[in-house]
């Protein structure tokens, strides 16, 4: 993660000469032109390949797009005047966010425009699974009359699996109790009181695959969900069920689903999003007949939809111009510049509190705390570093948070948040502390500022440590005992995981062998599930938490 930006680099010049310029393409519906054109000069082009975007982005200081168009670092390389890109959608996988937060651009999004439509869908394909509407009507037009070949199951009565409840996944489970659905919800954010509010049961995954006859995805794609729907998850789904995604191609392993749907196991599978897209020839799915019904990616493509989306982000390019602020920046904080300027050195170190709190962390979130302790710190405007700490937590299952609708997410997922200082402190000249309660219990991790960008995490879970922040971490809580290190090291090694450093912490007010300790290993790169699971498996060791953390180099100086 880089260090936080200036409050400057988000603000549209009001001394420009002329107009700003705004380029609109992939067949963005015009009425997002007739707004803009109150404030810049817009060139309108249906359509642009990437080198005619290459060729000309470089003239523009506004973009506004779709899916089509891809945003990539060479394109920002050469877009000098480029100050904002306006995504007429949810995702932004076809923008180098990096790179643009690296030049100074912002990227808005709408993330509410489509909730209807991608909700639609999702129903729309789970009768179509139920009652083999396709194949139906594929029969009927050849000629044939295949009715008693045709018999479907009644959504009534039957268990629908929700994995995230986010505004699409909440619209779908409410249409399925009305259908007289059974409907169970895997969400590490949701309340309790929201759940009931809607109807549902939280559940955990293994619920979800044991219980359901409907499997149904409206989680992001994280590396916690990716090829979340794999040969093992699949084969521990009851047998017979039937699964959709109108979420994020890749959440998905789509030669093991093939595979599954071939044996009988998974009845059936409705898919609107796809690993590479367009799908390639030699997509698996692509050979299953009548057991699968296949969109190209239509969530969200309705009329309604697609000009909620172009009115929302074309208002924001224009507020943006006109006033100098950004409704939904994904990537860089709209915070007053008085409040920010004293704690934007800070930013990073709360973010990856948060981040790391979410990953050590068990069950689903109630609230999150923040306090921030020693004279200096306690005296200071905390709320930007709740934001950061908020943004890393969230990020960690939902898409596209960022400081702008991180406490809308957090209030509609029943998370309540608490700030508080303390002037004295003892150990250190200052400390921030993230506390994470969930239904489990209170997880607590704190950092001190040393000078600059520089921080060191210090404590972990009631662990007293000095942990330089780092990418890719390891926590093994294990027995206190000779050997454990040697172990864990070496079976590391045999994955060829390298270890950059590592430390062992005792409990706090533990000082004898025996007890409970905590191995801690900063890494150059991820551990896998398996080796997770190798490392639970050894003698003396009670667990294995990997996590990743937003830092960058300038972090770990």
């Amino acid at each position: 993660m880089a260090s936080a930006p200036s409050p400057h680099s988000q603000t549209a010049p009001h001394s420009m000469a002329g107009k700003p310029r705004v380029l609109v393409t992939d067949n963005i519906h015009p009425s997002a032109v007739a707004i803009l054109e109150d404030v810049a000069d817009v060139t309108f082009e249906k359509s642009l390949s990437h080198e005619a975007l290459l060729a000309c982005i470089g003239d523009f200081d506004g973009l506004m797009i779709r899916s089509a168009s891809r945003v990539s670092a060479d394109a920002l390389a050469v877009a000098g005047r480029l100050k904002i890109v306006g995504r007429a959608g949810v995702g932004v996988d076809n923008i180098d966010l990096p790179q643009a937060t690296h030049h100074g651009v912002i990227v808005v999004n709408s993330p509410e425009g489509n909730t209807i439509a991608a909700s639609e869908h999702t129903v729309g394909l789970l009768m179509s699974l139920a009652r083999h509407i396709p194949e139906a009507d594929a029969s009927m037009k050849t000629g044939e009359w295949k009715r008693s070949q045709l018999t479907g199951v009644e959504l009534a009565g039957k268990t629908l699996g929700v994995i995230g409840l986010g505004k699409i996944g909440a619209r779908v489970a409410k249409v399925c109790r009305a259908l007289g659905m059974r409907v169970l919800v895997h969400d590490p954010f949701l309340a309790a009181t929201r759940a009931d509010e809607l109807g549902v049961k939280i559940v955990t995954l293994d619920d979800i695959w044991r219980e359901s006859d409907f499997i149904t995805i409206h989680a992001p794609k994280t590396r916690e969900t990716l090829n979340l729907l794999n040969a093992q998850t699949l084969a521990q789904c009851k047998p017979g069920v039937r699964i959709i995604n109108c979420a994020r191609g890749g959440i998905i392993n789509e030669a093991d689903l093939a595979e599954a749907i071939r044996n009988g196991h998974v009845a059936a599978a409705a898919i609107d999003v796809f690993s590479a897209e367009p799908a390639p020839a030699d997509c698996p799915l692509l050979t299953l007949g009548s057991r699968v019904v296949l969109t190209p990616h239509l969530g969200a493509s309705t009329e309604e939809a697609q000009i909620n989306v172009a009115l929302d982000v074309a208002k924001q390019l224009r507020d943006f111009f006109r006033e100098g602020f950004a409704q939904n920046a994904v990537n860089i904080p709209m915070l007053r510049k008085e409040a920010l300027d004293p704690v934007k050195h800070l930013m990073p170190m709360a973010e990856t509190l948060g981040a790391l709190a979410r990953q050590i962390a068990k069950g689903g979130a109630q609230s999150v705390e923040l306090t921030a302790k020693g004279a200096a710190l306690a005296s200071l405007d905390t709320a930007p570093l709740m934001l950061a700490a908020l943004k890393g937590l969230l990020s960690q299952s939902r898409e596209g948070v960022n400081y702008v609708n991180a406490p809308l997410i957090a209030e509609e997922s029943g998370v309540a948040l608490k700030q508080s200082s303390v002037k004295t402190l003892d150990s250190y000249q200052n400390l921030l502390e993230v506390t994470l309660t969930t239904d489990r219990r209170a997880y607590r991790v704190a950092a001190t500022h040393l000078h600059g960008d520089a921080y060191r995490i210090v404590d972990v879970d009631e662990y007293a440590v000095s942990l330089a922040p780092t990418e890719h971490v390891l926590f093994t809580p294990h027995e206190d005992r000779p050997g454990m290190v040697g172990m864990t090291a070496s079976l590391l090694g045999a994955q060829h995981i390298n270890i950059s450093a590592m430390q062992v912490a005792r409990r706090q007010g533990t000082r004898t062998a025996g007890g409970e300790s905590l191995m801690i290993f900063s890494l150059d790169g991820p551990v896998d599930d398996a080796t997770l699971a190798a490392l639970r498996a050894q003698p003396g060791i009670y667990a294995a938490v990997y996590a990743h953390l937003p830092v960058s180099q300038n972090d770990r100086a």
